[in-house]
């Protein structure tokens, strides 16, 4: 999973990918993007830590990309655009500090990604009208068609500025539009950078309505704290009287608009958490362990991390009729801790 944080010059999103990663950002690549990882926090794993004790503890990992700050003129954002859309998911980063509107910055990115998918979608629609005219066999002509009807239902929507979801789309659809990374299908969240003596980061939460993720955060200072020691952070936390942001419900909320989650392994070796989307099956999470548990999955035996805290043990998990054992098609729940049987 890649999420890229994306926003106009001077947003703040190099700070908040300091902040995340804690890489400094290298100005040698601003143009083109820089990644590094950031671990995901769950509590649970320390949990399981103080019962299996375990020689080796191991966070998920997720990649953040620093995204090219796009130029409020337009002026060579075209190649930054491209880079952009190689993410998965998207934080877009806008102004809440010196009296920016940060709704009025959020519309107006959007709507440059919007225009830049439709002229996407548009260039291709001209190239598939050239393929229409050559004499084409009858199943390729079909096949053709069907593009051009997908590419032309999802132009509607761009023009009328309510794109198309892609929970809208069957799966041919999709697959016809798989290769252009569409800004408009990808999972969305934007995160309000303040000034440093914001105190009420709340009232920014609903400025866009239910259906966009909003988070506020004092980007520049949040990165100065995390450079410094605990102690020093703290003091000066509490002289200037400033409101902190908690890093993990950053990344919390980041994996969450994503349509990710987690699942578990526990042993006396290792203690691991496991990203994986919402809705994948046994056999999907035991090839994200590896490619061998998947080619020979005989079962997965599950036991709720919850259920595992509270009890104390897996044998008193079991005890209490709690494990269960499922086949490859198991749908996989947050907290699920997976033992996977296999034999190739």
């Amino acid at each position: 999973m890649k999420i890229g944080l994306a926003g106009y010059q001077g947003s703040g999103k190099s700070s908040l990918f300091q902040w995340l990663t804690g890489v400094e950002p290298d100005p040698a690549k601003s143009h083109v993007g820089q990644s590094a990882m950031a671990a995901v926090p769950d509590v649970r794993l320390d949990e399981l830590a103080k019962i299996f004790k375990p020689k080796k503890l191991t966070h998920a990992l997720i990649e953040v990309t620093d995204t090219p700050g796009l130029s409020r003129d337009q002026e060579g954002n075209a190649q930054k655009l491209a880079s952009i859309r190689e993410a998965d998911s998207l934080v877009l980063v806008v102004a809440g500090y010196g009296g920016a509107d940060p709704k009025d910055e959020y519309q107006k990115f959007y709507e440059d990604l919007l225009l830049a998918d439709m002229d996407l979608v548009q260039r291709r629609i001209e190239r598939v009208k050239e393929s229409q005219k050559r004499p084409l066999p009858k199943e390729e002509k079909e096949k053709v068609q069907f593009e051009m009807d997908t590419l032309q239902k999802v132009n509607d929507g761009l023009e009328s500025g309510n794109p198309v979801p892609a929970s809208a789309l069957d799966a041919d659809e999709l697959h016809v539009l798989a290769s252009f990374r569409l800004f408009t299908h990808k999972s969305c969240m934007v995160l309000v950078n303040t000034a440093d003596d914001e105190q009420d980061y709340a009232r920014f939460n609903g400025m866009l309505g239910e259906k966009i993720q909003v988070l506020a955060a004092p980007v520049s200072l949040m990165r100065e704290l995390s450079t410094m020691s605990v102690e020093d952070g703290q003091m000066l936390v509490e002289e200037m009287g400033l409101k902190t942001v908690d890093r993990d419900e950053i990344i919390t909320t980041m994996m969450d608009v994503s349509g990710q989650m987690t699942f578990f392994t526990a042993g006396e070796d290792e203690v691991r958490t496991w990203l994986i989307r919402k809705g994948a099956t046994a056999l999907d999470a035991a090839g994200s362990i590896h490619t061998d548990l998947a080619r020979g999955f005989i079962r997965a035996d599950v036991i709720p991390v919850a259920d595992l805290i509270r009890l104390g043990s897996e044998s008193a998990v079991k005890a209490a009729g709690l494990a269960h054992s499922e086949m490859k098609g198991y749908v996989i729940q947050d907290g699920d801790s997976l033992h996977i049987k296999f034999s190739v």
